[in-house]
């Protein structure tokens, strides 16, 4: 059996086939500074849902990165209710490459 190797995209959803590939990259990244916080802090589920304001059945989809379960709006504003600023810039792209990219860098 011969196995083909791809290189990434550096998007692995787009990898992958998605459609909305620019936008899950986007709120897996997210997801994934939530968790960090909430495991820094050692939040219980019961402390999660009062501080975010969400019901504990969400919380299992928050840790587990269930991308679909939650908005764009909604997790950046679970980022600021935890203390986080969140801060969007938009230029404009090289002239190489017409299509824009969307990334999320953690300082």
């Amino acid at each position: 059996m011969t196995e083909e190797i791809y290189r990434s995209c550096g998007n692995v959803f787009a990898d992958l086939g998605f459609a909305n590939a620019d936008e899950m990259l986007v709120k897996a990244e997210l997801v994934r500074q939530i968790n960090n916080i909430i495991i820094a802090r050692k939040l219980t589920e019961l402390e999660i849902t009062k501080i975010l304001g969400i019901t504990s059945e969400k919380v299992p989809d928050l840790i587990k990165g269930r991308l679909l379960s939650f908005s764009l709006e909604n997790l950046l504003k679970f980022l600021n209710i935890l203390g986080q600023d969140v801060e969007i810039t938009v230029k404009t792209t090289s002239k190489s490459n017409n299509q824009g990219k969307v990334l999320v860098n953690i300082s």
